[in-house]
């Protein structure tokens, strides 16, 4: 059976472009989804963030208007309940790309505040892509891309990759009010950003570079994952 690493947000909150603090963390789907899939198929799972702080969950991503339904909701919460990974991570600094067989970042607004500069994401990200090993990489996460840009030039460039769109941002009502739009730092890096419908499972596999667009594409890149591993 494979080990995976699952590099999560250590962010509580996420800054907006007048100063406002925006309650986040980690999107519930994005981890439950593949952690599910992963572990019922044997799979061992390592949690990492920055620092080795316990990844908050974004309470909204448990509200069953989001989560599809209140059973879905109340199964979320169970999962997350149950993974007793994630009352121990690691620290993102001390995650060796060797201990494991691939590598995944869930996402939610958390990965906006820190992740996308933390430079032991960007270490870890370059060197999964290099490695050929599986990375997979869903919704917000894509900003941690950004931390592995040296003199403006990242690995990721010619990639196709997709990620949480602007119109997907707009729908929510937050793009007015972010610093930055993940969509429009992604295509500056140089990615071939791609999307499907809003809200839609859409994923995209460019050689060991795995991607979903919303957090309903985490369930099926866990899919994709296991047909890999």
């Amino acid at each position: 059976m494979a080990k995976l690493l699952f590099v999560m947000t250590g962010a509580r909150y996420w800054t907006l472009k007048d100063g406002t603090r925006y309650a986040t963390g980690y999107w519930a789907e994005e981890f439950a989804a593949p952690y599910k899939a992963l572990t019922d198929a044997g799979h061992d799972i390592v949690v990492a963030t920055p620092r080795g702080v316990i990844p908050n969950v974004d309470m909204m991503s448990l509200r069953p208007e989001m989560a599809g339904s209140e059973k879905m909701a109340l199964q979320l919460e169970e999962i997350i309940r149950d993974a007793e990974v994630m009352r121990r991570p690691i620290r993102l600094s001390e995650a060796r790309l060797e201990d494991y067989d691939a590598v995944y970042f869930p996402g939610g607004h958390g990965p906006m505040e820190d992740l996308c500069v933390d430079a032991d994401a960007g270490r870890l990200l370059t060197a999964a892509l290099a490695s050929g090993k599986p990375l997979a990489v869903v919704c917000h996460a894509p900003a941690a891309m950004l931390a592995t840009r040296i003199h403006g030039r990242s690995p990721f460039e010619g990639y196709r990759v997709s990620g949480f769109t602007n119109d997907e941002e707009n729908a929510v009502g937050l793009a007015p009010r972010a610093r930055w739009l993940l969509e429009d730092e992604l295509r500056a890096m140089g990615v071939d950003f791609t999307k499907g419908e809003m809200w839609k499972p859409y994923t995209v596999v460019d050689r060991n570079l795995f991607t979903g667009q919303n957090p309903a594409s985490a369930g099926v890149l866990a899919e994709r994952l296991l047909k890999v591993l």
